[in-house]
């Protein structure tokens, strides 16, 4: 009998220990899927499903609950933690990441991608996000982008694309960004006036210094002799008017007339105007700069310039003699002589909205004008001659007229505009004009066009070394009123030219050319024995 309960008692003994090992085996197994779940994010894919469960990931959708759990996601609403989890979703609040991990959600934003992890933003695609994050798309809406992220989804418009091209003769980066600086918070000034004077000289002769500083007040300097020697570099002279030989900023207003003033070294401006609110008026001044990136009149930060028979002359490398640059503002000549003798030294450079009238303008180693981003040129009554012999940076094709998007961040975006009313335009050298990575409306009136004797090309819309290549050509309507025009209009296969001409213009071909569209009547074209293709057919006249 003895015998028989000691068999008894062994056997119970063993079941039990059997179901003890089996019940440590499971939670073992259950604790190891729990940290096998929340360490197997790699490679910026999902976890799959634990092994065994009809909750795999499919479709983007999240799994449902784990096995066993009562509460699978329903209604659109996430799942409860695993049971014995600290982290129990409660009161409709997601719960916190497992320890550890560096995806933890806090304060309710998108978690970033796991360390190592292949998801982290690249070329500026979303990452998707993280399972049992708020930023998944719910109720229709589409999740926030990851913080830090530049290229963020804002009220349903893709960002932009990021800049990867170069102005013609800088590689300056966006603002703030590599090749940028901020403002400086003080200039150095050999002279810094706060009250009008007349017939006094003032000299500079340091590096990075302005001859005068004009800051936040009100002064007219007449009868003046200004004298700058001594160079700077980069940003700070080109943006911000350091080593310019007279300064306008801080909303100041200068009025300068019967000034001379000079400038020899590198990046050192003539008269130049920075910042919204400033405003610089001079008349009768002649301005002579012989550096290079040493413009005549330079505007920036949306200032003003206004200019009354002023006379320029620079002959430094890109040194327009009407120039601006990053923020633009707005520019008014009236009268004067605008030349320059440098290669890449147009005769206007317009970052700006400028407007000239009654002037005489020439560039003997440049484009006569250049137009960046989403800025205008307008010419009234102007005789403007561009001699593009000798190409400059990035450019490939020898024009009179360039109008593009270097996407260098120093030019808004959007759509330009050159108009040109009476007067004349001579190109010494290559086509008239040249239009490339941008949208922009040609308006011609009344203008007698000289041609150059190397090309036959009026205007020719391409792609060019800016931009990204397969979306980088360029977009024109070409408006003509009662304006005769001479000569080939090209486009490529990513760009197009609309070409308007109302009864009183005419258009005599000197090429085969092709255009997208054509409003007005062919009458007023003479095909002169080449091809007119309109959308890719040919016109029969």
């Amino acid at each position: 009998m003895k015998k028989m309960i000691a068999i008894v008692l062994s056997a119970a003994l063993t079941l039990t220990a059997a179901a003890s090992l089996a019940e440590n085996d499971q939670d073992s197994q259950m604790v190891n899927h729990v940290i096998t779940a929340n360490v197997e994010v790699q490679n910026g894919q999902l976890p799959p499903a634990m092994r065994g469960s009809n909750s795999e990931q499919q479709k983007g959708q999240l799994p449902p609950a784990m096995p066993g759990g009562g509460n699978k996601q329903q209604n659109g609403q996430l799942p409860p933690a695993m049971r014995g989890s600290n982290s129990e979703q409660q009161n409709g609040q997601q719960p916190p990441a497992m320890p550890g991990s560096n995806s933890e959600q806090q304060n309710g934003q998108q978690p970033p991608a796991m360390r190592g992890s292949n998801s982290e933003q690249q070329n500026g695609q979303q990452p998707p996000a993280m399972p049992g994050s708020d930023g998944e798309q719910q109720n229709g809406q589409q999740p926030p982008a990851m913080p830090g992220s530049n290229s963020e989804q804002q009220n349903g418009q893709q960002p932009p694309a990021m800049p990867d091209g170069n102005a013609p003769g800088g590689t300056e980066g966006m603002p703030g960004g590599p090749g940028g600086m901020d403002a400086p918070t003080d200039y150095s000034a050999a002279n810094e006036l706060t009250e009008s004077s007349d017939g006094t000289t003032y000299t500079s002769s340091a590096d990075g210094e302005n001859a005068v500083l004009v800051s936040g007040s009100e002064v007219t300097l007449a009868n003046a002799t200004v004298n700058k020697t001594g160079s700077s570099s980069g940003d700070s002279s080109d943006f911000y008017g350091v080593n310019a030989s007279v300064l306008a900023t801080d909303g100041a207003t200068l009025t300068v007339s019967d000034t001379t003033v000079t400038t020899d070294g590198a990046h050192a401006n003539g008269i130049f105007s920075y910042g919204a609110g400033t405003t610089v008026n001079v008349s009768n001044t002649t301005i002579t700069t012989t550096g290079s990136n040493s413009g005549g009149l330079m505007t920036t930060g949306g200032a003003a310039m206004n200019a009354t028979n002023v006379t320029v002359s620079t002959s430094g490398n890109s040194s327009a003699a009407i120039r601006s640059d990053r923020g633009g503002g707005t520019v008014n000549a009236a009268g004067g002589d605008y030349a320059t003798s440098g290669v890449g030294s147009p005769a206007i450079y317009s970052t700006a909205d400028i407007t000239v009238s009654d002037a005489t303008l020439s560039a003997t180693n440049s484009e006569a004008v250049v137009i960046e981003g989403g800025n205008s040129v307008t010419l009234t009554g102007v005789d403007i001659t561009g001699n593009n012999a000798t190409l400059n940076g990035q450019s490939t094709q020898k024009t009179n007229v360039l109008i593009y998007q270097s996407m260098s961040g120093d030019a808004s975006m959007g759509a330009s505009e050159f108009t040109m009313t009476d007067g004349t335009m001579t190109a010494e050298t290559g086509s008239m004009f040249h239009v490339t990575n941008t949208t922009t409306k040609i308006n011609l009136e009344n203008v007698t066009f000289t041609y150059a004797s190397d090309s036959n090309i009026f205007l020719d819309a391409s792609a060019d070394s800016w931009g990204s290549s397969g979306s980088n050509g360029g977009n024109v309507t070409l408006n003509l009123t009662n304006q005769a025009i001479s000569g080939a209009i090209l486009s490529d296969s990513v760009s197009s030219v609309a070409v308007i001409l109302d009864s009183g213009s005419t258009w005599t071909l000197q090429g085969d050319s092709y255009i997208s569209s054509f409003t007005g009547d062919l009458a007023n074209v003479d095909l002169n024995g080449y091809t007119l293709y309109i959308d890719g057919v040919a016109v029969t006249k």
